[in-house]
């Protein structure tokens, strides 16, 4: 059985800077997106458990050829990375890195299961999972918080308001994952040194047979406008306060006090 963790390398959230202009300045730091870090656990829980391999996968620019992020990747249980590099890569919308990473996909061959995380670190548009299994022909769900694997079957959880919604599909298939699915581990310093032994290989965007064909433009990025705090107290606890405060609200968020 193959397993294939979907993973995309993010500028580090904590760094991101918005200037006095309100365009971001994105951090220079790199990192694998934290939820593709729950696609990368519960796909080693699965390979542990049921003997298969875990392959990881990611697509992007020259970040993606990093020797760190590469063994960040590999020593959570990973069998082999996969990256597919291009420039191109760096900015691609929804639809254009499903296309690359079904290609890429094919070219593993033979792959049983795809894990995405439910969204990435950058982006989160919560899209690639379902346009892939689209593209691969795959069964596909999204938001699963749980997953058993039953012979050829799958039994996925998915937690809906109020109640745990439980489904079977077959296989193969691509499935985007909540961070509910699995705590990702920590990997100790021999797993780190062991994840440098471990294969790694890179394509071109040729080497997959595909290419980027942007089907969407981003014109701007904005942070919103900074709004200093009013620093309002209402001093009580009485039905006149809670008055008070409703109709400031009211006032202030809703457009009116009437």
């Amino acid at each position: 059985m193959k397993v294939v963790a979907c993973v995309k390398i993010v500028p580090d959230e904590q760094d991101i800077i918005a200037k006095d202009d309100n365009t971001l300045s994105f951090s220079q730091n790199w990192k694998i997106s934290e939820y593709d870090q729950n696609a990368i656990e519960v796909g080693a829980q699965i390979a542990e458990s049921e003997g298969a391999e875990l392959f990881a996968l990611t697509l992007g620019g020259e970040t993606v050829e990093n020797s760190k992020l590469k063994k960040g990747i590999l020593s959570r249980g990973v069998t082999e990375l996969f990256s597919v590099c291009d420039e191109a890569a760096s900015d691609a919308d929804t639809y254009s890195s499903a296309q690359v990473l079904a290609a890429a996909i094919a070219k593993i061959g033979a792959v049983d299961l795809v894990i995405c995380g439910e969204g990435s670190g950058d982006r989160y548009s919560q899209q690639v999972g379902n346009y892939l299994g689209y593209l691969l022909g795959y069964a596909v769900l999204n938001a699963v918080s749980s997953i058993a694997l039953d012979s050829d079957r799958l039994k996925v959880g998915r937690a809906l308001e109020g109640c745990i919604e439980v489904l079977e599909l077959p296989l193969p298939a691509v499935l985007s994952v909540t961070s509910d699915v699995a705590k990702a581990r920590i990997p100790g310093l021999k797993e780190i040194m062991a994840a440098g032994k471990k294969p790694s290989t890179v394509w071109s965007l040729a080497d997959v047979g595909s290419e980027i064909s942007e089907h969407t433009s981003i014109q701007s990025t904005l942070a919103p406008d900074s709004v200093e705090r009013e620093m309002v107290i209402i001093e009580g606890d009485g039905d006149e306060q809670i008055k008070e405060l409703a109709q400031y609200i009211k006032k202030s968020y809703v457009g009116g006090g009437g």
